[in-house]
């Protein structure tokens, strides 16, 4: 049963489901390379012009005027025309050593409709569009279809879905820790269905349904699971305390330090329509949290790794009425790891006039993220271009090399 099945068959449940940090899978996969690849899929639609902020652009501080774009202690100067959000501060000395950088106005095909199932559906299946029906298969399992003498080791998910980004025909199997929550799944999903739509409420459950869901892993992992993790001691050894997005990062840390090399993961709460400069905040410290922590268990690996974190969609450029933004085009991508050039914000940027923008309200978007990935394969795997624009990513143009990679 893939995500749009089992939400439809949960009552059907709207915005927040898909955007929510309830869902939290995990997959791995080994190949006969030395190099390693992180994707974390960042589920709701990350805010890329308040994440990375242009505040050089004359026209943004009017489209937000209560987001503090730029303003001195809320953001951090990357480069003299973008500045980080204070957020993501703690990856400011990665940032320096150049092992940190991003990727503006990019998005995938996805257009207009700003469905979260279906932004997220394309986003995994790395496709043009998707017909009347979801992908069948996700890109990183195509990629690996493309290699002789892949092992697919183990393709973890950890969570109630499988990732449709390493759906397919390579060898998948699961990994869950057994978890029990204060708030049940169902009285998690009564909430996001009843309060969606209510802005006096939403905020409040989303909060309470974050904090609960950073309590889903806590729990003591199952006999099984144990007993595999104590036979490899010394490659599980954890790298902190924390919630369970620390979990999710260590854990595929532990593994990628072996024979795994590719790990995909997601990270929820970005779907920020209401008082945005607060709910932000909690997302932005799970993915700083995360970044550090596969720093932290990669150790001499982490020389030899890529992380690169995507989102369905960017949000509108103005802020709304609840002091937030809602579902736009135009977004932001974060690359980080030992083996990327970071110190870099790579951009065609279009600027910020309305007559600049996507449908007057969007971030035109300059480049398909899934040519940032693509080179990225080409430049750690060897893939060749025809095969990442023919069968990992149909009818990509890869254009220019944006030099990601040393």
């Amino acid at each position: 049963m893939d995500r749009r099945d089992f939400m439809l068959r949960s009552l059907a449940l709207g915005c927040s489901a898909a955007a929510s940090p309830l869902v939290t899978p995990v997959a791995l996969a080994s190949a006969p390379w030395d190099n390693r690849l992180v994707v974390l899929i960042l589920r709701g639609g990350m805010d890329g012009l308040d994440v990375v902020q242009p505040y050089g652009d004359r026209d943004m501080s009017g489209l937000r005027p209560n987001l503090k774009v730029g303003e001195a202690g809320h953001a951090h100067d990357l480069d003299g025309f973008f500045s980080l959000h204070n957020g993501l501060g703690s990856l400011m000395p990665l940032w320096t050593k150049g092992e940190l950088g991003f990727a503006h106005a990019v998005s995938t095909p996805y257009r207009d409709k700003r469905s979260h199932f279906d932004g997220q559906d394309l986003l995994e299946a790395g496709t043009v569009s998707l017909g009347g029906t979801t992908q069948n298969d996700g890109w990183l399992n195509r990629m690996l279809g493309r290699v002789p003498g892949v092992q697919a080791e183990t393709t973890y998910a950890i969570g109630i879905e499988q990732m449709l980004l390493t759906k397919g025909r390579a060898p998948a199997s699961s990994w869950s820790p057994e978890v029990s929550f204060e708030l049940s799944a169902q009285a998690q999903r009564l909430l996001e269905l009843v309060y969606h739509d209510d802005p006096l409420y939403r905020a409040a459950a989303a909060e309470a349904i974050a904090i609960a869901s950073d309590l889903e892993m806590s729990q003591d992992l199952d006999a099984e699971t144990a007993d595999m993790m104590s036979s490899n001691a010394e490659m599980m050894q954890p790298v902190g305390k924390g919630g369970s997005h620390r979990k999710l990062a260590e854990f595929a840390a532990s593994r990628l330090r072996g024979h795994t090399r590719i790990a995909a993961f997601s990270i929820g709460g970005w779907d920020t329509h209401q008082t945005q400069s607060r709910f932000i905040e909690r997302p932005l410290k799970t993915l700083s949290d995360t970044i550090l922590t596969l720093r932290a268990g990669l150790g001499d690996v982490w020389g030899k790794t890529a992380v690169i974190a995507m989102t369905e969609f960017g949000r509108t450029a103005r802020e709304n009425g609840s002091k937030g933004t809602d579902h736009g085009t135009g977004g932001a991508m974060v690359f980080a790891g030992g083996a990327i050039r970071g110190g870099q914000v790579i951009s065609e940027w279009p600027g910020l006039k309305e007559s600049e923008l996507y449908a007057g309200r969007d971030l035109m978007p300059t480049r398909d993220v899934r040519a940032h990935a693509a080179w990225m394969m080409r430049g750690l795997f060897g893939i060749s271009n025809s095969d990442l624009e023919r069968v990992v990513f149909p009818d990509l143009e890869m254009g220019n090399d944006p030099k990601i990679l040393l």
